[in-house]
């Protein structure tokens, strides 16, 4: 049972930290939690949530497919490795060009469970951020290609993103404000974190049986 909780707070913390730069998705939680209220705001933000967890169970499903697969599991090891990079490098570039975050348009009657959903489901980062993440963990053993390891990491990343969306739907522009100021040291430690990340990777796939 502790592994699962394990499992949970790896997902939980992940989500979390990874929900926190501004972005589409954060930025209209608070718009809506703002100018509506903060029902409204949680509605989209259970909404967002919800698609996450899907395409966060099939990208852990489809690593966990390939495990037993050596040399399928080796490539896929190396494409994580560019994935990571890229993520890095965009998040480097962001932060040498930190450019100000469009309002997005609300102006419209759609149930904010359903317009959290449907952004969710066109925002394209949190493919390669979860497909990246899931070969990592599951390569490092920190979650074994179980059902019920999946399912309670799933759980806990549903749970760390609308943890962090609820800062942004009460707190609304005061956390934007702050986040805003020092927007460029956060993405410089993301990129970093990213980075490190793919050289840990590197290492393992070269090196499955350590030194």
């Amino acid at each position: 049972m502790l592994n699962l909780l394990y499992d949970f707070g790896v997902g939980l913390l992940i989500s979390f930290l990874g929900t926190f730069p501004l972005g589409t998705l954060n930025v209209a939680a608070m718009q809506i939690g703002t100018r509506e209220t903060t029902r409204a705001g949680m509605q989209y933000s259970i909404g967002v949530a919800l698609v996450e967890m899907i395409y966060l169970r099939i990208s852990l499903q489809g690593v966990g497919l390939v495990v037993g697969h050596a040399r399928l599991f080796y490539w896929l090891g190396w494409l994580t490795v560019a994935m990571l990079v890229a993520l890095s490098v965009a998040t480097f570039i962001a932060a040498m060009h930190p450019h100000e975050h469009k309002n997005v348009l609300l102006n419209n009657r759609m149930n904010r469970f359903l317009l959290g959903a449907t952004m969710s489901a066109l925002n394209p980062v949190q493919i390669p951020f979860w497909f990246g993440w899931s070969t990592y963990l599951i390569t490092n053993k920190v979650i074994l290609p179980k059902a019920a390891e999946f399912n309670f990491f799933t759980v806990g990343a549903a749970t760390g993103t609308l943890c962090a969306l609820a800062i942004f739907v009460y707190g609304g522009n005061w956390v934007v404000r702050k986040l805003d100021t020092n927007q460029k040291k956060l993405d410089l430690i993301i990129g970093g974190i990213f980075a490190l990340t793919a050289l840990i990777q590197a290492y393992k796939v070269m090196y499955p049986h350590g030194f």
